[in-house]
């Protein structure tokens, strides 16, 4: 599991939460000023992950208005991009002479060292349990190869996550801030190296800067639209290089130059992706083999049935069957029954991640999808 630090303040007196809140966040993250509607029982929640050179951090907290002042500044300055990502509630945030009222899963940047402030609550007290929810991204400048200048144009404006690399990286980050114990502690330089590499290219997306970029960093933020695109169309029966190729005006042979140190090729790319759509689907839906084979691409149900017993070792019916119906473990010593997985010393039956809603993550529990 990757290290977490969580607190939880409803382990705390009611009257002491606030001021510990305001002493954690200032002293971890940015000295700020804090004020709260809900400063008397102020019943937050906060999760930091830390993923080599960056930070992930979920919050959760009725109510919260932030102002990082000039003289904080001169004070703590750790230069550093803080990207926000509202999941729920109300939220306005203002630097220099921006301000922007966000909706849930819209981005925000601020830049560390210039003042700014934002409130962000609830829509109800019933609500997400009363709570407005929130994940941010600390980022050193140094990491982000475009000049701070042109990235200035971005802070306090709305930046939709509702698609390409924007609903890629919002889907990213949610699947880290909400499971952690999905990943090892030795994925967690590659899955920031990741994160950083979609914040990169969605910010030279949105100011229309990705030649600006060094060279290495373009291949990158290409690759990374690239696999978006192919996420987007895998449904389309055309999808293949030379479609993937002409939807991003390069060849097919730059293409798989592109992908020459990748794990994959793009043919095997699309092709594992696909698979793994069916099996998540030959679970969660009623549908025969051949129409969820033919949904994602696989015209012939034989081809498919072949390509998914190599991916699997099994054929999707008998997958299907099994995954719904999992057999008890046979506990005999040196006995290992391949649909128990064993943690510690408890049993329990499979766990199967299946992707991949946007902003959502889903398993498969003894045959029924959970949160």
């Amino acid at each position: 599991m990757l290290t977490t630090q969580t607190v939880d303040l409803s382990e705390l007196p009611a009257r002491d939460r606030f001021d510990y809140w305001s002493d954690l966040i200032a002293r971890d993250a940015l000295p700020q000023r804090f004020e709260s509607e809900h400063a008397a029982d102020f019943n937050a929640w906060l999760r930091v992950t830390s993923l080599g050179s960056i930070r992930v951090s979920s919050f959760k907290y009725p109510s919260l208005y932030t102002q990082r002042t000039p003289r904080q500044i001169r004070r703590s300055d750790p230069e550093l991009y803080q990207l926000s990502l509202p999941t729920t509630g109300r939220s306005v945030i203002a630097q220099g002479r921006r301000e922007s009222a966000l909706q849930p899963a819209d981005f925000a940047l601020v830049d560390s060292s210039r003042p700014h402030e934002a409130s962000h609550s609830a829509n109800s007290p019933t609500e997400a349990g009363g709570r407005a929810a929130s994940i941010t991204v600390l980022v050193p400048y140094s990491l982000i190869p475009l000049p701070r200048a042109k990235i200035g144009q971005l802070f306090a404006a709305r930046l939709r996550s509702g698609e390409g690399l924007g609903a890629l990286l919002a889907h990213y980050l949610l699947q880290i801030a909400k499971h952690p114990e999905q990943y090892q502690e030795s994925d967690s330089v590659f899955l920031g190296n990741t994160a950083l590499d979609l914040i990169v290219a969605m910010l030279a997306q949105q100011l229309d800067a990705t030649t600006s970029l060094p060279l290495e960093a373009q291949h990158r933020a290409l690759r990374t639209r690239i696999k978006a695109f192919i996420d987007e169309h895998l449904s389309d029966p055309r999808l293949s290089p030379k479609l993937v190729a002409d939807a991003h005006n390069v060849s097919v042979r730059t293409l798989h130059r592109l992908f020459q140190d990748e794990p994959s090729t793009v043919a095997e790319l699309i092709r594992t992706l696909r698979l793994n759509r069916c099996k998540r689907d030959l679970v969660l839906l009623e549908r025969s083999v051949s129409g969820i084979a033919g949904q994602w691409g696989f015209p012939s149900k034989a081809h498919f049935s072949r390509l998914f017993r190599s991916q699997f070792g099994v054929s999707p019916q008998a997958y299907r069957e099994q995954a719904r119906h999992p057999r008890v473990a046979d506990d005999r010593p040196g006995h290992r029954d391949p649909w128990v997985k064993r943690h510690g010393d408890d049993t329990s039956v499979d766990v199967d991640l299946l992707d991949d809603q946007p902003g959502e993550l889903r398993f498969l529990v003894d045959g029924q999808a959970r949160e």
